[in-house]
């Protein structure tokens, strides 16, 4: 048996060390970092008392056994000591200024009122050895950044603080708790000494930023974005926060194969920067080319006097060609072990041809729709960081195919793209040149296409659990399931469904009865990537947020740290994580940017995919997202995505392709808005096509949460949702009820006129049980789970919510019914209600919400129901735009006269009128 306890010391262990490599140190003048031992530090900021553990929304909704924050974790560190005055000036004035909780989902404020400096502070600031000023922001789903102050611009009090601060220091330290980005125009103007990007280390945060400023660890991480001097010099900020439809204009010219190649006097700190402690030497070569791969020896050596560790960074700079090129992009990298001073180590990195290969979706080069070698010279340089890394060599290349494909998801309206050419001194000039669009109608193509129908056969007597032991085929076991099953299995169930852990996002495959009879399990899967999502209140591991881990640069630590994340899942009997998040960074405003990796694809693509494989050791089958092109929050579900073909595949599919092909990703999240005129949920050229047919995806594809789709040349709507059938999309999330159909989709519609075949449904009902048969839920439901591991995973903690005051319910005498006033309960995030119930009638109630939030319908408001210390549901409603609406549960009172009914809040902005409790009678 393999070993699924959850070692939560090493979980901690792991968490710390991703986050301390993570750090990217931007500055570091006359080695003003590490602190040393026996300084005095006096911390500005108010968020030094406020740690942001992550962004907010579904990636960052974690219930935590503890977060350690920056201060917390300085306050520990026995080698410094820190000015307590000024701790207490901050501490008196934040009593007076509490932290701003925002109304909630797309509503918190992405930072915090801050302090204004006083000259009692200010004389703090002179009488320590150094001044560290802590930078928080936060970001999430439904809000992007703005350019403005108080987002993506630091405010006026906060760029006071930093020059008042810096005017009187002996040294001042800037820290960044942010989870992307943000503008640094600031350090030229004020130059603090140091400056940190800490990012949102999860629970364990602040002991992995502490280990950076204290040196415990040597500042290893490297930014996996350019930081340019003006939001204005990148070339997405043009075609950015449209709602309706936004132009990818720059093309495969993202982040730094834009500015290495047009625009290097904008950038302050290129892609793959980052300071160390120490100093490295690093020798590179080109040690073997053959046909398939090109093979990259480097030498490092620790030059300086500290130890630490360095990244390889291999970069590429390829012929222009007929196609055009960027200057560079990477094509490897690798980290180091932790070197000694003047201790060397000889890393390879191996790189297949395929990853210098460009795509040709015109034809320019004579094979349309192929990816391509061109002739000429290929430049391969190595170091540091994209701009530092020198040449290694050059190699020669002729003309050839690499992959012959076939063009799909191409745009469907001209439009102009962003090109190089090469001029005769060796610049780069960009033209522009138009897009090619469509020339094969995606419908088509299915219908050429279309799966065998399985001819309908009854219950033959077979269960789920024979397909695995090899006892009956896949095929005769789908030709058993009904029609109206079929159709069921489409739609998976909650957020918050019963059938599954309590407080997790969603079930899917049996979730009829007759589907159980069947011997289907019902699949569960929980919002990550930053930790599991429970909306009860169960606790779990927050983790690191995405960008953080790209800065690693360390795929070894990051598959340890979530191979204990796939432990933590299998204990919870959760089967797929949300997660990893794979979009790219193609903009600093996009809101959501800190659950992803990078503005590059193969980084992006190797992260991720190191995480997947590392969960698939406890049988989880994480799900990749938001699958594709997902790069802004404002309009998410009706913002229309247009780029060309090669944009598509060379950067925002990239590293979904690695993750499925390097990583086997047995699940993909589609997202809420299209793609060159289709929405991705319904869409069969990117659901089948190419995740499947190009890239051999054998998994399941879902929708994000109430997604939509749409008839191409039609706008998206709830009830379309025979698009996804047809496009491979296997199950749409969410519904309340599978069998009832509460959104009135057209699926059985559709199928009996003739628009979609049973042979679909089977195709795609077959999926869903292929993911099954690989995950725990199958073998907790067919007691194939050893009784060891079963004791671990039904461990329960101690009930560690705050209970407050207790509220009397009683029934009415004469109606048995029992009514809670709202104005009495806290329905607050984290916040939780306990009703003492007294009940002469016993048996069946209806228990009805009547409430109301002010959010939007893709919020999610969750409403953990437990009585007795046993959980009974999680009734999660969505955002009602300001209008009352109810909200009705079957809730068994059959035993006893006497309850404690507990209510867990798992979101802000929720208002509860009452709560009813009327006996079925």
């Amino acid at each position: 048996m393999k070993n699924y306890k959850l070692d939560l010391e090493r979980y901690a262990v792991l968490a710390r060390q991703a986050t301390a490599e993570g750090c990217v140190l931007l500055e570091n003048e006359g080695q003003a970092l590490p602190l040393r031992e026996g300084e005095r530090v006096a911390v500005f900021g108010r968020m030094a008392f406020h740690y942001y553990k992550s962004g907010l929304g579904s990636g960052g909704l974690v219930n935590t056994r503890y977060v350690v924050g920056i201060l917390d974790a300085l306050k520990d560190c026995k080698e410094i000591r820190l000015d307590e005055k000024l701790m207490g000036i901050y501490e008196d004035w934040i009593r007076e200024n509490p932290f701003d909780e925002g109304q909630g989902w797309g509503r918190v404020p992405w930072c915090q009122k801050e302090m204004e400096v006083t000259d009692e502070m200010l004389g703090c600031a002179r009488d320590n050895d150094v001044s560290l000023v802590i930078i928080g922001r936060t970001a999430g789903e439904d809000q992007d950044n703005n350019a403005g102050p108080g987002s993506y611009c630091l405010t006026e009090t906060e760029e006071d603080m930093i020059r008042r601060v810096c005017q009187v220091s002996k040294r001042t330290v800037v820290v960044l708790n942010v989870g992307n980005i943000i503008d640094m125009s600031w350090v030229k103007k004020y130059h603090p000494q140091a400056v940190l990007y800490a990012w949102q280390g999860g629970q364990e945060g602040g002991n992995g930023v502490a280990d950076v400023l204290t040196g415990k660890v040597c500042a290893c991480g490297k930014l996996t974005d350019t930081i340019a001097q003006s939001i204005e010099d990148y070339p997405s900020t043009e075609n950015f926060g449209n709602p309706f439809k936004n132009y990818y204009k720059e093309d495969i010219y993202v982040g730094y194969r834009y500015f290495e190649t047009f625009a290097k006097d904008k950038v302050l700190y290129p892609f793959g920067y980052g300071l160390s402690y120490t100093s490295f030497g690093i020798k590179a070569e080109i040690l073997k080319n053959s046909e398939e791969e090109l093979t990259v020896a480097a030498e490092v050596v620790n030059t300086g006097a500290v130890k630490g560790k360095e990244v390889v960074q291999v970069y590429a700079k390829v012929p222009q060609g007929k196609l055009g090129n960027p200057a560079r992009r990477l094509i490897g990298f690798a980290k180091t072990g932790e070197l000694k001073p003047g201790e060397k180590e000889e890393v390879v990195i191996v790189i297949p041809k395929y990853d210098l290969a460009s795509y040709d979706d015109s034809g320019v080069t004579g094979h349309k729709s192929c990816y391509v070698l061109e002739e000429g010279t290929y430049e391969i340089f190595v170091g540091s960081d994209v701009r530092s890394a020198e040449s290694a060599g050059c190699y020669e290349e002729k003309f050839r195919v690499v992959e012959k494909l076939q063009e799909a998801c191409a745009p469907v309206e001209k439009f102009s793209r962003m090109k190089a050419v090469l001029m005769p001194d060796g610049s780069y000039r960009a033209v522009t040149e138009e897009v090619p669009v469509r020339t094969v109608d995606p419908q088509e193509r299915r219908k050429q296409n279309l799966p065998e129908t399985l001819a309908y056969t009854g219950d033959k007597g077979y269960k789920l659990v024979d397909v695995l032991d090899g006892k009956v085929s896949m095929e005769n076991f789908v030709a058993q399931i009904r029609e109206e099953d079929l159709i069921a299995m489409f739609r998976g169930e909650g957020m918050c469904s019963p059938k599954v852990t309590p407080g997790t996002a969603a079930a899917f495959g049996g979730v009829t009865e007759s589907m159980k009879a069947l011997g289907i399990p019902v699949g569960c899967c929980a919002d990550g990537p930053s930790g599991i999502r429970m909306d009860c209140g169960t606790k779990a591991f927050s983790l690191p947020n995405g960008t953080a881990l790209g800065c690693t640069f360390n795929t070894e630590l990051v598959g340890d740290l979530y191979e204990m994340t796939g432990k933590e899942l299998r204990l919870n009997k959760i089967d797929s994580l949300l997660g990893p998040g794979m979009n790219i960074h193609r903009n600093p405003l996009n809101g959501r940017n800190f659950e992803y990796i990078s503005e590059d694809p193969l980084l992006t693509g190797r992260i991720c995919a190191a995480q997947v494989k590392a969960m698939a050791k406890s049988g989880i089958g994480s799900t990749i997202k938001h699958f594709c092109g997902n790069n802004q929050e404002v309009g998410r579900s009706t913002s229309d995505s247009v780029m060309s073909e090669r944009c598509l595949r060379e950067i925002y599919l990239k590293g979904f392709e690695m993750a499925v092909r390097e990583g086997g990703a047995r699940s993909v999240m589609t997202t809420y808005g299209s793609v060159n005129g289709l929405w991705t949920a319904g869409s069969y050229d990117l659901c089948t096509t190419i995740l499947r047919k190009e890239w051999g995806f054998e998994g399941i594809v879902m929708t994000d949460w109430w997604a939509k789709s749409n008839y191409e040349g039609h706008q998206a709507a709830v009830q379309v949702k025979a698009p996804m059938v047809a496009a491979q999309n296997d199950i749409y999330m969410v519904v309340s009820d599978a069998k009832a159909n509460p959104e009135k989709d057209d699926v059985e519609e559709m199928l009996h006129a003739g628009k979609l075949t049973l042979g679909e449904l089977q195709r795609n009902g077959a999926n869903i049980l292929g993911f099954l048969l690989k995950s725990p839920s199958i073998l907790l439901l067919t007691d194939r789970i050893c009784a060891e591991e079963l004791e671990v995973m039904n461990t329960k903690e101690a009930d560690d919510v705050d209970a407050g005051d207790l509220i009397a319910i009683t029934s009415d005498p004469e109606t048995q019914e029992m009514v809670v006033d709202g104005s009495l309960l806290h329905p607050a995030k984290g916040n939780t209600d306990i009703l003492a119930v007294t009940n002469d009638y016993m048996g069946e109630f209806t228990v009805k919400f009547v409430l109301r939030s002010e959010l939007g319908e893709l919020a999610q408001l969750p409403i953990s129901v437990f009585m007795d210390n046993i959980h009974k549901m999680t009734v999660s409603v969505q955002g009602t735009n300001g209008k009352w609406v109810e909200e009705s549960r079957p809730f068994d009172m059959s035993f006893g006269h006497n309850h404690y009914i507990k209510l867990y809040y798992g979101a802000d902005n929720l208002e509860i009128k009452e709560i009813l409790f009327i006996p079925n009678r």
